[in-house]
């Protein structure tokens, strides 16, 4: 067997120089950080919304995937150095605390954590 350098489909096109991530970098170099940290909560309802496969091990993902953004929010929240009000960080400590509570559930209540995510999401990309 001969070994080439020549694609073995010609007729496709050939992939451009820059790899597909070089489109995401530009995308998130345009993001204030309240955008980038509302995509976060984004790609955390994208797990759950794979739940349709049934799949225990994509159940499990999306518990510990969005145990540990909410628990990364908790921790943020709680930073003495954090310039949000206190009553605010308090409220958002609240809301973690539920969401981290509702993730460690034999059957997590996917619908509530989406909606949180969906709130905080909408919050942070204005």
């Amino acid at each position: 067997m001969r070994m080439t350098t020549e694609t073995p489909f010609p007729d496709r096109a050939v992939a451009p120089s820059q790899p597909a991530s070089a489109g995401a970098a530009a995308y998130r170099r345009r993001l204030s950080s309240k955008q980038m940290e509302a995509e976060v909560f984004a790609r955390a309802n994208r797990s759950i919304r794979e739940l349709e496969s049934g799949s225990p091990l994509a159940r499990a993902r999306a518990a510990v995937d969005n145990r540990r953004l909410w628990s990364a929010v908790h921790g943020a929240v709680l930073d003495p150095a954090n310039g949000l009000p206190v009553a605010l960080r308090a409220q958002i400590a609240g809301v973690a605390l539920a969401v981290i509570r509702e993730c460690e559930q034999p059957e997590p209540d996917f619908g509530f954590v989406q909606d949180m995510n969906e709130h905080f999401a909408t919050a942070l990309w204005r």
